[in-house]
C-alpha cells in the first residue's frame, strides 16, 4: 500500500516546497515557528541583504549581524555572528535567541515553502527548523 502512495506524496511535498530564489530571500523576515514551536511573540527577525551577502536582526533579546557565507546553492552560514548584550526578557526569549543563533552558526539549508497556512521560508540546520514569514506581505 505505502508504495502506491510515496509517490503521490513526493509529488505533493514537490509542490509546496522549492528552493528559495536568492532575490526573493531579500527583505525582512518574522519568525513564527521553531522547532514545531510557535514563537511569534519572540519578536525574532532576520533581514538579509543577499546583494552585500549580509544579514541583520533582532534575536528575541539582542540586535544581530553577520556576513553570509555561501556553502552551496541553497546553504548558507554566518560564521562570525555579532549581537548586541542585552539581558533577555523571559526564558520563551532566551529559547528563541539560543536556538536562532546555533542555527545560524551551523550552517543552514533555505526553502520557500507553505507551512501552517502562510507562504515562507523554512531555514534548517542539523539541530534545528525555523519558519518565517515575509513581512509586509
Amino acid at each position: 500500500m505505502f508504495y502506491k502512495i510515496a509517490p503521490i506524496l513526493a509529488i505533493v511535498t514537490a509542490l509546496y516546497t522549492q528552493p528559495i530564489v536568492a532575490n526573493n530571500l531579500n527583505g525582512s523576515w518574522h519568525l513564527r515557528v521553531l522547532d514545531g514551536m510557535e514563537v511569534r511573540k519572540a519578536r525574532a527577525i532576520l533581514d538579509f541583504n543577499i546583494d552585500k551577502m549580509k544579514l541583520s536582526g533582532f534575536d528575541a533579546c539582542n540586535r544581530i549581524g553577520g556576513t553570509l557565507v555561501k556553502n552551496s546553492e541553497h546553504n548558507m552560514t554566518t560564521p562570525m555572528l555579532m549581537s548586541t548584550k542585552m539581558a533577555c526578557r523571559g526564558k520563551i526569549f532566551n529559547w528563541v535567541s539560543k536556538r536562532l543563533h546555533e542555527t545560524l552558526k551551523e550552517g543552514f539549508d533555505i526553502k520557500e515553502e507553505k507551512k501552517y497556512g502562510v507562504k515562507g521560508i523554512t531555514i534548517k540546520s542539523p539541530s534545528h527548523e525555523l519558519f518565517f514569514k515575509k513581512m509586509g506581505k
